[in-house]
């Protein structure tokens, strides 16, 4: 979230919100003490609703370049439709929508102003200039130097017509900017206004099904563009509001202290009572529900039902997880915070106030602190969740807490589920072996983990050490820890050396490079099928020559196998040579979507790479079989040339395209090497990619 306006310094308030009155009794007067919250806020929720709009409008775009003669039929339907409406009925609707579209903004504007909520109605009027400029760019840029079908799809070929309605464009965008929806009546008056209006264009032959659509959804983006670029007034309760919800509860509130937001992002809050107890409260802001959305929608349309989260949970299904997990855990005598009660906050937070207990979050005890006894106690609080089937899932140095006292806390509970899984349990599993890997050692962290809870345990969630089923910033630190993984499946593989391993359990349904792959093979199959539409391939094959083509065929197979014997040949492991042909078979399909070269570089290293040959070899090996094929290839050009007596070219002029490719190639290059750090990180990465280059093309050569 990013704040709009707002000071970092802090404030001190009364539970009613105003400042504080010295001269009031101390008794009466709770201090809270917190960074001043800012005026506005750029939501994640405009942000996401802008980039709907978007997508909305290019599938509407492109669903009419496809559909085009489905569409010029609704168009015509829609236009003989409207004709057979009585000429007064027409007359009427025209005068109506076009005074009532501007009207009702005009009420809406003057309602707010009354309710001294001038500042909305300003955000509306600058939404709606930016949709009239936006609107007349689009329709401008569709006449002057839009593609033919657009323009007669937009227009009908008809003069009288805008491509996009900057009337209807500028209303929907103020209606949005100004929020109009949250207000049931206006919404219904608004909406009843813009169909009035609509159907008076297309009874006047002043507009199209296209022409309306994409100015509703032009009008959206650019209302949730403003909203997200001049931001929305913060409803967000201060501290006082939450002191003032506690005393609800029946507590007695001395003071308040904002503390670092939790690992969710929600705000959290030390509260002194009167009696000398102290609350821990967790504020669950309903604008911070959205936040992270699009990772997690990636992630659930990524993963397998079992093992993902929830993308979207409402502030009350929120606040009840939370709870709900809580309560259990404590039922259950795991070590966490008691809960002491819940409440609603107005209609835009929560809080859940829960018994302070001295603690560090374990990222901040040293690694030397972590001695066997405090990794005991560590699987210890995850073996009584998981014996009353419930899951954590945020096993990380931010949820596991060490108690001044020596206990160990399992905080951050929101993410639970309750009557899990074997999968889930075997996922915390695997979640806090990879964490305590990354501080102590994957040696430890095994025998700890064994120690506790058992090596069948332990074992179970050897198929799910993978990256994909960590939490994100385990995720992102072992990415950095390459060999963590493959220690850790080592120090449990070593615990039951005649125990069958298990495979891999599946959690995706697919990868990003199959998502990839599925693009870049239909955009292959797009260019060659648009190739072969071009062509009569009954006539081609009646008139071919079947003997030059088994010749062709069988000197195609040979170059196949030709560049298989040459990458052997520069590779002093065993390769095997139908495996090798057929990497060489599939490197001509990826010439289709990529550089001749640079994909056969790519497949040949990576074929190398699954062989079991390390990164830099396997470089070597590729670099020194394509620069000889570079030679030969050249000097193979050069005899046929002079045999055929071609002479070569005077002069070698490069196309503007390549020139301007090696221009920004070259200016690329010169930016990475005048910052320090991109050239750190670049000579960094090829010495480690290009370190045993020498050494490898000598045992070539040997």
């Amino acid at each position: 979230m990013t704040d709009i306006k707002g000071r970092d310094a802090e404030q001190h308030t009364e539970d009613n919100g105003s400042p504080v009155d010295e001269s009031r009794p101390a008794s009466d007067v709770v201090l809270v003490v917190e960074p001043l919250l800012p005026q506005r806020l750029r939501r994640p929720s405009d942000a996401l609703r802008f980039f709907a709009a978007l997508i909305a409008l290019a599938v509407v775009i492109l669903l009419a370049l496809i559909a085009q003669e489905t569409l010029k039929g609704l168009e015509s339907d829609v236009t003989e439709g409207t004709a057979r409406a009585p000429g007064f009925l027409a007359g009427l609707a025209g005068f109506i929508g076009g005074a009532a579209v501007l009207a009702v903004p005009a009420g809406f504007a003057v309602e707010r102003v009354f309710h001294r909520d001038g500042l909305r109605v300003a955000e509306g009027l600058i939404a709606a200039i930016a949709g009239m400029v936006v609107s007349f760019g689009l329709g401008e840029w569709l006449v002057t130097y839009g593609p033919d079908d657009l323009h007669q799809l937009f227009t009908g070929n008809r003069s009288n017509v805008e491509p996009l309605n900057t009337l209807l464009t500028s209303v929907i965008a103020y209606a949005t900017a100004v929020r109009i929806n949250r207000r049931p009546t206006w919404r219904t008056l608004m909406w009843t206004a813009v169909a009035i209006d609509v159907f008076a264009l297309f009874t006047g032959v002043a507009a199209t099904v296209l022409g309306v659509i994409v100015s509703v959804l032009v009008g959206t983006a650019v209302g949730f563009a403003t909203l997200y670029g001049i931001g929305s007034p913060n409803t967000r309760p201060p501290g006082s509001a939450v002191v003032a919800a506690l005393r609800r509860l029946g507590f007695a509130p001395a003071g308040a202290r904002r503390i670092e937001d939790d690992t969710l992002g929600s705000r959290r809050y030390v509260v002194g009572l009167r009696d000398g107890r102290r609350l821990d409260v967790t504020v669950l802001d309903r604008d911070r529900q959205v936040a992270g959305l699009v990772y997690r929608i990636w992630r659930r349309l990524r993963l397998h039902t079992e093992s993902r989260h929830r993308a979207i949970r409402s502030l009350r299904a929120e606040l009840e997880r939370e709870a709900l997990m809580a309560y259990a855990a404590h039922a259950a005598g795991a070590n966490i915070p008691r809960l002491l009660g819940t409440a609603e906050i107005g209609t835009d937070a929560a809080l859940l106030a829960y018994e302070h207990i001295e603690s560090r979050p374990l990222e901040e005890v040293p690694d030397e602190e972590l001695d066997d006894d405090v990794l005991r106690r560590i699987w210890e609080q995850v073996r009584i969740f998981h014996d009353h089937r419930l899951a954590h899932r945020h096993l990380t140095g931010e949820s596991i807490h060490l108690a001044n006292d020596g206990r160990i806390l399992l905080l951050d509970t929101r993410s639970g589920e309750i009557a899990a899984g074997d999968l889930l349990l075997r996922l915390d599993i695997a979640q806090l072996l990879a964490y305590l890997g990354l501080r102590v050692g994957p040696e430890r962290s095994v025998a700890s983990g064994v120690a506790v809870l058992g090596p069948d345990a332990i074992a179970s969630a050897l198929p799910l050490l993978q990256r994909i089923a960590l939490v994100r910033g385990t995720r992102a630190a072992v990415a950095r820890t390459k060999e963590l993984l493959p220690s850790l499946r080592e120090q449990i593989l070593a615990l039951r050396p005649q125990h069958p391993v298990e495979e891999e359990v599946r959690l995706e349904r697919f990868r990003p490079r199959t998502l990839v792959t599925t693009i870049a093979g239909a955009f292959a199959a797009y260019v060659l099928l648009s190739q072969l539409s071009q062509v009569n391939v009954g006539d081609l094959l009646g008139s071919a020559q079947w003997g030059w083509a088994a010749v062709a065929v069988a000197a195609a197979v040979l170059s196949y196998v030709a560049a298989a014997v040459v990458l052997m040949g520069f590779v002093p492991e065993k390769l095997p040579f139908g495996r090798t042909v057929m990497v060489q078979f599939a490197g001509s399909f990826v010439k289709l979507v990529a550089p001749a070269a640079v994909g056969a570089v790519a497949i040949n290293t990576r074929y190398l790479q699954k062989r079991g040959i390390p990164p830099g070899p396997a470089v070597a090996s590729v670099g020194a079989s394509q620069l000889i094929g570079l030679v030969s290839h050249i000097s193979l050009l050069l005899l046929f040339g002079y045999i055929t007596g071609s002479q070569a070219a005077p002069t070698l002029t490069p196309s503007r395209g390549l020139v301007f490719t090696l221009l920004s190639v070259a200016v690329l290059i010169l930016v990475v090497l005048a910052v320090p750090p991109l050239r750190r990180l670049l000579t960094t990465r090829l010495r480690k990619l290009f370190s045993g280059v020498v050494p490898r093309l000598l045992d070539v050569l040997q």
